[in-house]
């Protein structure tokens, strides 16, 4: 009975309906009685207030809460008590997380990200880390760092941006919400990672980049059945908009775990989209149906490259069990075939929704699984064939220049573009009820977030992280993020010692993992490599 009464009247305008009606009481009173006056002007004024609300663009949150949603703005400029007060009462509201949207909101906004009174952060508690500089400092022409992804087998390299948009499907997000990102993307010339969702009608309006992420659903590329189909992935594929095929294995937020949409979120256009049928639940198994063992794996990526016409193709995977990567790497050396990239996204990532246990504790952090993959692929000599892909609350300049001291030659980002849409971590992805429109299909809530606005927002951000990387690049004495190694962070391990985290996170010398002794090595390559198979996930 709610949801139909708030179909016909959202309740959300409450606030501006009792305004509107207080104000033409207060104007009849005055009429009949002479009095009311101020009452008038109050509620008045109140209401063109919520009109001015309900047609600017600049604020998702005042669109869909007119008048009452200045109440949470008229908090945050009180410093510095209640300043953060709607965000310190969020269940994710971490110092991390609040400063975290603070800089992307300043970023996307156009504003100063500049702090005074120096650092807000500890530099004696355990964990601080800093970038070492150079007194001899670079001077770069530009901001637009990119790097080439496309190995050996690939005949269409994709000369990619090292800061992306990270997958988030359509139906996760609003049609509103993928409008922005892509129209950024396509400004920005960076790429947007499509989510297992596949490639809806509003990924393809602005004609942005895209990354084409598979995940076992095979939506956009599925039969009746639910089987990987090579035609209908062909269609898609070979869109020039398409500039690479990411196979998807898990995700940091939920390895391990399937997923359902249920049947009543599945609109005409989701189904669309995904090519399932309108209405029925939308299920992706927590395997693939494609293919049993990593040889296998292997060849199937083959076949979507070969398919594609030669486009980068590649897999994401959250680090599990270590064989089973081991397995991955041991079928590439066997097979001959290689990935041209692969995304580590690590656990720490996000999602819409996830049992706690999982999004909680299980897959390896980043910091870990992008370590453990880097080593290996250098250990097999494959490391400068394959490009290394990072993802997991990756959202400032420091996060992208970390995540390439231990392995990635480029990032992408979920989060941090959601909050420079506007997301202000109501942490209502799940219920429909988004109160900014981003992670909504509500046609009325959605239209909230205006796309010429936000893509604006979104082309900021880019920009301001990248300029920000920049300097940071240049502090180094660097030529480009490349360049930056584990050497150049240092991280406190308790109050009077430091450490390089080179020390820290050590490496494995070229073609270690292809002689006969490995036992110089971390104890995970001695146990676990003599164990795994090309041909079989699990253990010997």
């Amino acid at each position: 009975m709610l949801e139909r009464l708030n179909a016909l009247y959202p309740i959300r305008y409450t606030a501006l309906a009792l305004c509107v009606l207080f104000a033409l009481l207060s104007l009849f009173t005055l009429v009949a009685f002479g009095t009311g006056l101020g009452w008038l002007l109050l509620f008045g004024g109140l209401s063109a207030v919520g009109w001015y609300d309900l047609r600017q663009s600049k604020s998702s949150l005042l669109r869909n809460y007119p008048v009452i949603g200045h109440l949470r703005y008229m908090l945050e400029t009180v410093r510095p008590e209640v300043r953060q007060y709607f965000v310190e009462n969020d269940t994710d509201a971490t110092p991390f997380s609040r400063n975290q949207r603070s800089l992307v909101y300043a970023r996307a906004k156009g504003e100063t990200d500049k702090r005074p009174f120096g650092t807000q952060l500890d530099v004696k508690a355990d964990g601080f880390e800093w970038l070492n500089h150079s007194l001899m400092p670079t001077a770069l022409d530009s901001h637009d760092f990119r790097i080439t992804i496309g190995g050996p087998a690939c005949k269409q390299p994709y000369e990619a941006s090292v800061f992306n948009i990270s997958a988030m499907s359509f139906g996760a997000l609003s049609a509103n919400a993928i409008q922005a990102l892509n129209a950024g993307a396509l400004r920005g010339r960076f790429a947007h990672d499509t989510g297992e969702g596949s490639i809806s009608a509003w990924h393809r309006l602005h004609g942005g980049d895209l990354i084409w992420e598979i995940g076992s659903g095979y939506f956009g590329c599925r039969d009746e059945a639910g089987r990987f189909s090579e035609e209908r992935y062909k269609a898609n594929a070979l869109d020039p908009q398409v500039k690479m095929i990411e196979l998807k294995l898990s995700q940091g937020a939920k390895p391990g775990h399937g997923g359902v949409l249920p049947g009543p979120k599945v609109t005409p256009e989701i189904a669309a989209a995904r090519g399932v049928m309108v209405g029925q639940d939308c299920v992706s198994p927590a395997a693939h149906s494609a293919f049993a063992t990593p040889m296998e794996m292997m060849q199937f990526i083959a076949r979507l490259r070969e398919l594609s016409g030669g486009k980068p193709t590649g897999f994401k995977l959250c680090i599990g069990h270590p064989w089973e990567w081991f397995a991955i790497v041991k079928a590439m050396l066997e097979t001959g075939i290689t990935p041209d990239f692969i995304v580590v996204d690590g656990a720490e990532g996000g999602t819409g929704a996830a049992p706690l246990e999982f999004t909680d504790h299980v897959g390896a952090p980043l910091q870990e699984g992008l370590r453990l993959v880097h080593n290996t692929l250098v250990g097999v000599n494959l490391r400068d064939r394959i490009r290394i892909g990072a993802s997991g609350k990756v959202v400032s300049a420091f996060d992208i220049v970390r995540a390439m001291a231990i392995g990635a030659d480029w990032c992408n980002s979920a989060r941090g573009f959601m909050f420079a849409l506007g997301c202000i971590q109501a942490q209502t992805c799940h219920t429909g009820q988004c109160p900014t429109g981003v992670t909504t299909q509500d046609p009325i809530r959605q239209q909230a977030l205006v796309v010429p606005s936000k893509t604006e927002r979104v082309y900021n951000f880019h920009q301001q992280t990248l300029h920000a990387l920049q300097e940071l690049v240049q502090a180094a004495g660097l030529q480009h993020p490349s360049e930056i190694t584990a050497s150049h962070i240092v991280r406190r391990v308790n109050e009077n010692d430091v450490r390089l985290l080179t020390t820290l996170l050590p490496g494995v010398p070229a073609g270690a993992l292809l002689k006969d002794s490995l036992n110089d090595l971390h104890n995970v390559y001695c146990h676990y490599w003599p164990l795994a198979r090309a041909d079989r996930f699990g253990l010997v």
